[in-house]
């Protein structure tokens, strides 16, 4: 199992607004609103308060396309912007 582990805060800490294909992310700890697509608001809800690991995340579901790669790019892409954590 790989070692690197990612966590998004709770979901309390994100207000979350739809826009129609984008949804609006208010990050109440940065004070920072993103605008995301899918499948990040459902990465982010995956991830909500816990530490995973890349095959429990690719096990939780199946939007993210182009495998494992794909997906950890858009796990790093999201720890830069600081709407998640990476251990």
């Amino acid at each position: 199992m790989d070692a690197t582990r990612y966590r998004a805060p709770p979901a309390a800490d994100l207000i979350v607004t739809p826009l129609d294909d984008i949804v609006a992310l208010f990050h109440r700890t940065s004070g920072m609103t993103h605008l995301v697509a899918s499948p990040v608001p459902e990465v982010l809800q995956v991830l909500a308060g816990r530490w995973m690991a890349i095959a429990e995340i690719e096990a939780a579901f199946d939007i993210v396309e182009g495998g494992r790669a794909e997906l950890i790019a858009l796990l790093d892409g999201l720890a830069v912007t600081g709407l998640i954590e990476r251990a």
